[in-house]
This record gives C-alpha cells, sequence and structure tokens, in this order.
C-alpha cells in the first residue's frame, strides 16, 4: 500500500475513533451534567484518560467537539423550518421553537457546551457561530419580507441577529425556571417580534389569519 494511502487511512481510523469519542461524551454529560469529569468521560468511552488525550489536546479540546457536534444537532432542527414554504411569520415562530425544542431536549448539553462550571466555556465561539448562522438565515427572510412590502431593508440584517439574541436570552431563562409551556414561550415571542417588526417596517401578519398569538394558551383554559 502506497505511503498516502497508508497514512489516509490512518487518518480516518483516527477521525471515526474521535467521532466515538465525542459521542461517548455527550452520553457522559447527559448522566453526569455540564460538570462531568474527564475521568467520567473516558469510562463512558471505554478508555482511561491518557487514551483520550491522545485525541485531544485538552478537556478544552474535547469541550469544543462536543460543541460542534451539539450546534449541527440544532442546526438539523432549525435548517427544515426555514426551508418550508409557509408564511414568514410561521416561519419564524417555527424557527424559535425549533431553537427551544432543541435545549429543551439537551438541556445538560447546551449547558456544558455554553457555560461550563469548572472552566469559561470554549464552546461559546460555536454558539456565536450557530447565532450568525441563524441570523444570516432570518435576515434574507426578514428582508425579503420587507421588499415585498415595499419597505426599506437596510435593517433586516440588525433585526435578525438582535432577535436571535433575545431568543437565545429568554430560552436561557426559560430552560431555568420552566414557568410555562414551551408552546407558549414560543408564542410569546412570535407575537412581540413580529408586532415589532409591524411597528418599525411596515410588515404586516400573513394574509392566511394564522398569527404567533395563536400559539399562546389562554390563561382562563379556553381554546
Amino acid at each position: 500500500m502506497p505511503q498516502d494511502r497508508r497514512t489516509d487511512a490512518r487518518e480516518q481510523r483516527r477521525a471515526q475513533r474521535r467521532a466515538e469519542m465525542v459521542a461517548a461524551a455527550i452520553e457522559a454529560v447527559r448522566e453526569h451534567g455540564p460538570g462531568v469529569s474527564v475521568a467520567q468521560i473516558a469510562a463512558a468511552a471505554g478508555i482511561t484518560k491518557p487514551v483520550l488525550y491522545r485525541h485531544f489536546a485538552d478537556r478544552a479540546d474535547l469541550q469544543r467537539a462536543v460543541g460542534e457536534q451539539a450546534a449541527e444537532m440544532l442546526m438539523e432542527r432549525v435548517h427544515p423550518v426555514l426551508a418550508a414554504g409557509a408564511e414568514p411569520v410561521e416561519q419564524v415562530a417555527a424557527v424559535i421553537d425549533a431553537f427551544l425544542h432543541g435545549i429543551e431536549d439537551e438541556p445538560e448539553l447546551y449547558r456544558f457546551v455554553v457555560a461550563n462550571p469548572a472552566e469559561p466555556a470554549p464552546g461559546a465561539e460555536i454558539v456565536s457561530d450557530v447565532r450568525g448562522r441563524i441570523g444570516a438565515l432570518l435576515a434574507t427572510l426578514i428582508g425579503e419580507r420587507v421588499r415585498a412590502a415595499g419597505r426599506d431593508s437596510g435593517g433586516a440584517e440588525v433585526w435578525a441577529h438582535g432577535l436571535v439574541g433575545m431568543v437565545q436570552s429568554a430560552g436561557e431563562w426559560w430552560l431555568e425556571r420552566r414557568t410555562m409551556s414551551r408552546e407558549a414561550l414560543t408564542g410569546y415571542l412570535s407575537a412581540l417580534i413580529w408586532d415589532g417588526m409591524a411597528g418599525v417596517a411596515g410588515v404586516g401578519a400573513p394574509t392566511s389569519g394564522a398569527t404567533p398569538l395563536r400559539a399562546v394558551p389562554d390563561p382562563a383554559g379556553g381554546a
């Protein structure tokens, strides 16, 4: 076997082993929480810490790799709803719900990536990247809607990234308190966002009549 092919095979095996360790780390985080130790992660992978450190430079490197996988898991939820042919207001609500659903399903993993209590979170730049990607997609969506209304779309990017930050902050608050359902929070945030858009950009509600407020349960228990 030529040298370059042997090298490629070794790199593929190494990448596969690294991916297996990341998967084991995710399982360990789910079980032990964001303060999981490297020893616990190694145990979940069925290896020792020295073997783990052959594949990761340090804990930060491992945490970053876990963060990258977690980011992809989140984006897998967001991309389909952005690609759907729904009204923009409905797509905004769907993006919010996809994010909230993601952190609801993986609360310990989200905390591990965003704010690990043991040390500064090296996943912060990954979270920033995800916010940027979602913000860019929303900017396109908002820009198209504003232009269709005959308005200046110059603020679309600012609005989009501001909305992503607001949703993330509200989501983290909700994750710790759970004072309402995910559906209710999605409805409140969607209504706030779209009412704000209507005020600053003259973007009205969809002609279908479906508004984000329909997702908010009646406090009295009615339909």
